[in-house]
């Protein structure tokens, strides 16, 4: 079986509330795809996307990880609205598309902390809505069938359940030793399930 290449691709988890903020715990913005996308519609993700040639600055051989920042910022602003500085995104995770996908994706997760003023507007066409709010409430609202969430989603979301605020998962970003994972598909067409390293059935 033929593997399709995973394309190098941002996602920003933009945070605001706790102590910084005055109150309130931590909130996500979550952004809901067109449900006329082609690929992952209805869907609520962090807003992002491919890296492009732009992102490069016509430099294709510099360091990715510069372009990946690029990326991040100009989907943000592109999608939702936002203009947040690269420099102050903080790496959280990498996640890497199962082989098994026909489109794939090598996606940089980072998160940044946003001003209590800002206000996120979706563009009306990828995006068609925005929303701020707690991991364990988008969470909650999955399970009952009121939030379309995938898979890395709901993996990032649950990891940041434990953070009280911003300033506390900024500070724990810092200090974060980012790998690529990796998830698998294991089991039959009629019934699989993605697993993660560390699994057993990795």
């Amino acid at each position: 079986m033929s593997v399709a290449e995973a394309r190098p691709a941002a996602a920003v988890i933009v945070a605001r509330g706790g102590a910084s903020h005055g109150a309130g715990g931590l909130e996500v913005l979550l952004a809901r795809r067109n449900p006329e996308a082609r690929f992952m519609p209805d869907v609520w993700v962090f807003p992002g996307g491919a890296v492009s040639g732009e992102d490069h600055h016509e430099k294709p051989d510099e360091d990715a990880e510069q372009a990946h920042r690029r990326a991040a910022v100009r989907e943000l602003q592109e999608e939702v609205g936002l203009e947040l500085p690269a420099d102050e995104l903080v790496a959280w995770s990498r996640w890497i598309t199962p082989e098994a996908a026909p489109v794939r994706f090598d996606t940089r997760f980072y998160v940044i902390r946003a001003s209590a003023h800002v206000k996120p507007t979706p563009d009306e066409a990828e995006i068609t809505e925005v929303s701020w709010v707690a991991p364990s409430a988008a969470l909650a609202a999955h399970r009952e069938g009121d939030f379309k969430l995938v898979f890395p989603t709901i993996k990032h979301l649950e990891s940041l359940e434990p953070y009280a605020g911003a300033d506390e998962l900024i500070a724990a970003a810092a200090g974060r030793d980012v790998q690529p994972i990796l998830p698998r598909v294991v089991g039959s067409e009629e019934s699989w399930r993605v697993v993660l390293p560390g699994d057993p059935e990795y």
